[in-house]
């Protein structure tokens, strides 16, 4: 079973869309025990970090999906469900300490900066590989993705990243750790390369 988990704050009927378009039925998921029986876990996101946590934490999904993790079921994270598998985040109110995430992978979440820039960050850009993923395969450099976003992920090493994106600064794009993927992009919106990553994501 392929989960994608609902929290309360996801858009997930197109993401679901594109799976089923794949041939590959998901199953919408916001149980612990759901979570607990998942082949495959999906953890989609639109709207602030905190709101997120919040989402999972009320639904008791925190330590499901950290077990399904630590067994070595394959979790993606898309969007804001790229940012909430790190540490923490400085996505909160002013003098607030940062919030803490899912710590799935080691880092945190800043907001996008760099010289005349608008945030957010909205639009289709190119996704630079550093390293060769199971993720990315069928997909050339430079391939262009669909994005939608003002905060980004700081990987605390540089091992986890697998491509980049340039938008006032590089940052990183796709992650992947284990079992763990995670694409700041919006695979629903992102045609053809959408598509191929959320094929791979089925083969994994």
């Amino acid at each position: 079973m392929i989960a994608l988990i609902d929290y309360g704050i996801s858009n997930l009927r197109s993401v679901q869309k594109a799976f089923e378009h794949l041939g590959a039925p998901v199953t919408l998921t916001n149980t612990p025990d759901q979570v607990r029986r998942a082949d495959k876990l999906i953890l989609p996101g639109v709207g602030a970090f905190a709101a997120g946590m919040d989402g999972l934490r009320q639904r008791g999904l925190i330590e499901p999906i950290r077990q399904r993790v630590q067994d070595g079921v394959p979790l993606i994270g898309v969007c804001l469900g790229m940012q909430l598998l790190f540490d923490e985040s400085e996505e909160v109110e002013p003098g607030a300490q940062p919030e803490p995430g899912l710590s799935l992978l080691a880092g945190r979440v800043v907001r996008l900066q760099g010289d005349g820039i608008r945030v957010p960050h909205m639009g289709w850009n190119q996704l630079e590989p550093v390293r060769g993923s199971r993720l990315l395969r069928g997909i050339q450099p430079g391939a262009y993705a669909y994005f939608v976003h003002s905060y980004v992920c700081q990987p605390a090493g540089e091992d986890v990243v697998v491509a980049t994106t340039e938008y006032g600064q590089a940052f990183a794009s796709v992650v992947e750790a284990g079992s763990v993927w995670g694409i700041q992009f919006h695979p629903e919106k992102s045609q053809q390369t959408g598509l191929q990553v959320l094929r791979n994501f089925i083969a994994a």
